[in-house]
């Protein structure tokens, strides 16, 4: 049977540095407890939403996609005052929105990436109620418990307040905004709790029960809480410094409806608000900005009209030999032609003619004005295409070097060249591709990284205030392997005196056990 009860409030791994909760084993989770729905709120940031929609689907868990943004009161869409807490320690309050359709993934692709496109540092990763305004439709809202606005107004004692700023969310959300509440035993919860079913009640808005799962079990609040400590720069023995309690945990529906026994129906909003929820996203194919050529030329003839001319700069620099006679040079020419013709059907059939004229274009500004540039790295050298538009400068069949490994019509993938530039000016470039294609056409790769063992085992030391020397001691046991990193089990499994230390001493014995965590 399908549990009463579904997770709105989840923080996988993404939420960087504040999340503990992986997703696989949220999956997991799900599955064993016969959850039929997951939600994903990760903190400013859909960077797992794609993986994490395709193994609960492949699990048979339906994944809703949703957001923790955070919210600082300004005006409202009708540009009505409304006023805000005070908050020091965060002047942004919560409010978490969770995508119904189509329409509502794109609106909350556009306002998670809005802040980080502000020149205002103070407004990173922050959203006024006028950001909202238009971009709402398809998502349905959550007033965010304690830690959101209207939480936040009832603590103060600014019920009036309260009651504009929840009329303001209505209107953002009509029909789709649930009033928010949470146990996980803190003071303010109940402080406020009262309010808000007063105002829901009032206002003829639903209750919808959440647990904000920060990780998976009981048995992981305290690596969580060293977690947080790391993040913060902080001890785990300091007192004024954010904490979670240890109910912030993946909870059983058993465990939820008997928490809230005394409001069943905040429950059944769960799965009232899952089933509303039915949206799946897809790996979408790649999208290139048009390339804007001097004549109003397509893409595919200006491409052969570059490629073409650049070959024979190429040939005549680097082929061609002054003693040949004309048979000489259209013999030495011709592997070279039909190698160009060959390679161009293939990156027209294959709708890429705009990506080799956009990549050739910039490399040549660069080259133009005298910012180094590499020769061509990885299996973009073997193309003579990018040989004669000077993206790379390797003569492929000189080298014997083939355009399959970098381009095939029966391995459809987007063409990837590895190109280097001069350190200290691949910020002209990047400025130049934005000045000439837009700045919102323009995005950077994020990489995520991880704590290594090494590391780990340094920081969980210092959170835990161990001696400095000791914790180095500790960590110089680990292996060191920057081309295939270690984990730390493995290096428990595998060196002794590690086992030995965390065998004889208990300090020892934690301090591992947390950062295995």
């Amino acid at each position: 049977m399908q549990s009463e009860f579904v997770h709105l409030r989840v923080h996988s791994a993404y939420s960087l540095a504040e999340g503990a909760v992986r997703i696989p084993e949220l999956v997991t989770l799900c599955r064993d407890h016969n959850m039929p729905a997951v939600a994903v709120t990760d903190t400013a940031n859909l960077f797992g939403a794609l993986e994490f929609a395709l193994a609960a689907s492949k699990e048979r868990v339906q994944p809703i996609i949703g957001c923790q943004l955070a919210i600082i009161g300004e005006t409202s869409g009708a540009g009505e005052a409304v006023a805000t807490s005070t908050h020091h320690a965060n002047p942004a309050s919560e409010l978490v929105v969770l995508v119904q359709s189509e329409a509502g993934y794109r609106n909350l692709l556009h306002l998670v990436s809005r802040p980080y496109a502000t020149k205002d540092p103070l407004r990173r990763a922050q959203l006024s109620l006028d950001d909202l305004s238009g971009n709402s439709e398809g998502l349905i809202a959550l007033t965010g418990g304690v830690a959101g606005e209207i939480g936040r107004l009832l603590a103060n004692g600014q019920r009036d307040t309260a009651e504009h700023m929840l009329q303001a969310l209505s209107e953002l959300f009509p029909g789709r905004l649930y009033i928010e509440l949470q146990r996980h035993g803190l003071d303010e919860e109940e402080r406020v709790e009262t309010a808000l079913i007063d105002l829901a009640y009032a206002n003829d808005l639903p209750l919808v029960a959440t647990n904000e799962v920060f990780f998976t079990d009981a048995g992981m609040y305290e690596a969580h809480d060293a977690l947080l400590c790391i993040s913060q720069s902080a001890y785990v023995s300091q007192s004024d410094r954010h904490r979670v309690t240890p109910d912030h945990r993946f909870k059983s529906a058993a465990e939820m409806s008997a928490l809230f026994a005394d409001l069943p129906e905040a429950i059944d909003n769960t799965k009232v608000i899952a089933r509303r929820c039915a949206f799946m996203p897809t790996a979408g194919k790649p999208m290139l900005p048009p390339y804007p050529s001097a004549d109003g030329t397509d893409e595919n003839t200006e491409l052969r009209n570059q490629a073409e001319a650049g070959l024979e700069v190429r040939l005549d620099k680097h082929v061609f030999a002054a003693d040949m006679d004309p048979a000489a040079f259209g013999t030495a020419a011709q592997p070279y032609r039909d190698r160009l013709q060959f390679e161009l059907q293939v990156i027209e059939d294959m709708g890429y003619p705009g990506y080799f004229l956009i990549v050739a274009d910039f490399i040549k500004w660069a080259k133009a004005n005298g910012i180094a540039v590499g020769p061509g790295r990885g299996s973009g050298a073997g193309s003579v295409v990018a040989w004669a538009l000077t993206v790379t400068d390797l003569d492929p069949l000189r080298w014997g070097l083939f355009f399959e490994r970098f381009l095939n019509p029966e391995r459809v993938s987007m063409p990837d060249f590895d190109i280097d530039f001069c350190q200290e000016r691949r910020d002209e470039v990047i400025h130049y591709v934005q000045e000439r294609y837009g700045h919102d056409r323009v995005a950077q790769i994020i990489t995520f990284g991880k704590l290594q063992a090494r590391a780990v085992v340094r920081d969980v030391g210092r959170v835990l205030e161990m001696p400095y020397g000791q914790v180095d001691r500790i960590a110089k046991l680990v292996p060191s392997n920057p081309a295939k990193p270690v984990s730390l089990q493995k290096a428990l499994d595998s060196e002794s005196q590690l086992q030995k230390l965390r065998n004889d001493d208990e300090n020892v014995a934690h301090l591992l056990d947390l950062a295995l965590k």
